[in-house]
């Protein structure tokens, strides 16, 4: 019987567990117990015998069947007699240039193909953790739910791809910045005369005084569709997003697009460009590719928030009661005239939306505005109360802001492929009150504290401010929505690029190596010594 090291960890839980439902093995009884339909036996462990000493010696205890047969050994059995068997098969094909992949699929049981069906063959590269094995120890395991299964592909997999050729696309460039009114005129005649697209612009960006000089620009002016913020819907209309400036034209595109979101590509015409991996020099080269499909994509997720003001809670109640009352008026056979107004056209109570739903790219700020007193903000997860902040305010943030304002507070830095959602404090008046990572499926709320001296204003990616008063409440939740931003060469290497060209994260000068030492440094402490000593002798005695 081969070693219990031999076998593979995993196969052998597995195995164990089929063993059990085939013998039908009870897990209540104090003792392992079969049941055939006929009879019950108690099972009694079997020896095997050490070769080497020569010895019998009591080795892992394995459970023997009704016909006294150990079940390890019949395993084994099993196992060497299906790996023959598919070896014959694969022989019997007469295929002698059978792939080794095919070889592995039929030795299904080899420790090979064991090794990697159970987790431990090295993986390719990856961004996501292994999957955890979930069974633990010989009986314990996570229960089984399907209906809470999720199917979470792989960062370092996502990759753009078109299943039909894009038209339209929707080129966003930075305001007030006469250094990007050359590439915007190049890329749109470009766009419109070599790829024969649709281009949409917003109509504030025509209105410049520079565009309207330009000659050049004049001609292709009329085949630019315009649009305006705030007016007009976007939503299935653009298929592709490309962005000339900074950060900014990445979050203005965020704002316009409050559901799907087209594919951006972003040019580092701006100031920081940390979110902007592509140069512009050879633009016709990359927006070609990317055209093509032939792209990586980082999965950017966004905060949905939903401020709830205690009026409109109030408001609904107000109906809700007197909906109420109209319901018993007409039991009791009162006209119903009275209870005008409740009702939509269509006989269905008319309920109020929130009034700001907003998703949000960077983060979700709270904070004190312009009182002298401290914020006093109640914060809450899932329902459950989890503490108040007690400083200039809050900042919820995506993985993408923790490299924004949430840096400059103190938080730490998280790859926009982790699911999370940062909480960091603003100046906490608490020594103690550190930032925090919690899991991207949670739910925040946060609200101003009864007790509190003052009110608090929120903001949203630095946009739409807005006082939050007694008894409103902001939540914050993950949006599916997220912003499929174009990587210039991968996930990991166009995010430490940014953190060192932008931040210039762990910048500092090299220590020398003890060659390039000094020969005072290089010295032993007590020469060192002896020679101060030496010196100030000197000193003294002149």
């Amino acid at each position: 019987m081969a070693c219990l090291s031999d076998i593979d960890l995993a196969t052998l839980h597995k195995t164990r567990l089929e063993e059990r439902f085939n013998y039908k093995l009870s897990f209540q009884q104090p003792h392992h117990i079969y049941d055939n339909g006929y009879s019950r036996h108690l099972s009694r462990p079997c020896l095997s015998r050490n070769n080497a000493n020569e010895k019998e010696s009591l080795k892992s205890p394995h459970l023997i069947d009704l016909n006294d047969n150990c079940v390890m050994n019949n395993l084994y059995k099993k196992i060497n007699r299906l790996n023959f068997l598919n070896k014959q098969k694969l022989l019997n094909r007469g295929d002698s240039a059978a792939s080794a992949e095919e070889e592995n699929d039929y030795n299904y049981f080899s420790s090979t193909t064991r090794r990697r069906r159970s987790g431990t063959w090295p993986r390719t590269r990856s961004l996501n953790a292994p999957s955890p094995f979930q069974q633990f120890g010989p009986c314990g395991r996570i229960m089984k739910n399907p209906a809470m299964v999720m199917q979470i592909q792989d960062p370092a997999s996502q990759r753009l791809t078109w299943y039909k050729p894009p038209l339209t696309v929707l080129v966003i460039k930075k305001v007030r910045d006469s250094t990007v009114m050359a590439p915007f005129v190049q890329l749109v005649e470009w766009l419109v005369q070599e790829k024969h697209m649709v281009v949409w612009v917003e109509s504030a960006v025509l209105d410049d005084l520079s565009l309207q000089e330009d000659k050049k620009f004049q001609s292709i002016k009329e085949k630019l569709v315009t649009f305006k913020d705030g007016r007009d819907d976007l939503t299935d209309r653009i298929d592709f997003i490309v962005c000339l400036g900074g950060d900014g034209t990445l979050l203005y595109a965020s704002l316009l697009f409050q559901q799907s979101v087209p594919p951006v590509m972003a040019f580092h015409l701006g100031s920081l460009g940390f979110l902007t991996p592509f140069q512009f020099d050879n633009f016709q080269e990359q927006v070609t590719n990317v055209l093509e499909g032939h792209a990586a994509l980082t999965l950017r997720s966004r905060l949905r928030c939903v401020i709830y003001r205690k009026s409109e809670r109030r408001k609904d109640s107000d109906c809700q009661q007197h909906q109420m009352n109209c319901s018993l008026s007409a039991d009791s056979g009162v006209s119903m005239d009275s209870c005008g107004g409740l009702h939509s056209s269509s006989g269905k109570t008319s309920s109020r939306a929130p009034s700001t739903n907003i998703l949000v790219l960077n983060e979700v700020v709270i904070d004190r505005g312009p009182s002298p007193y401290l914020s006093n903000i109640d914060l809450f997860l899932d329902g459950k109360y989890i503490t108040s902040v007690q400083g200039d305010g809050l900042i919820v943030s995506t993985p993408t802001g923790s490299t924004a304002y949430a840096v400059a507070a103190g938080a730490s830095m998280i790859h926009p492929s982790v699911p999370a959602i940062m909480v960091t404090p603003i100046c906490p008046h608490s020594l103690s009150f550190r930032p925090i990572v919690v899991p991207a499926g949670v739910e925040l709320k946060i609200s101003v504290s009864p007790d509190s001296r003052n009110t608090s204003w929120v903001s949203f990616d630095g946009r739409n401010r807005q006082e939050l008063f007694h008894g409103d409440s902001l939540r914050v939740t993950t949006s599916i929505y997220p912003v499929p931003s174009i990587c210039a060469q991968d996930q990991i290497s166009d995010w430490f690029d940014s953190l060192a060209e932008c931040l210039h994260w762990n910048v500092r000068k090299k220590q020398k190596c003890l060659d390039e030492l000094s020969d005072l440094t290089a010295s032993g402490s007590e020469d060192t010594l002896d020679e101060l000593e030496r010196g100030s002798d000197s000193l003294l005695d002149s």
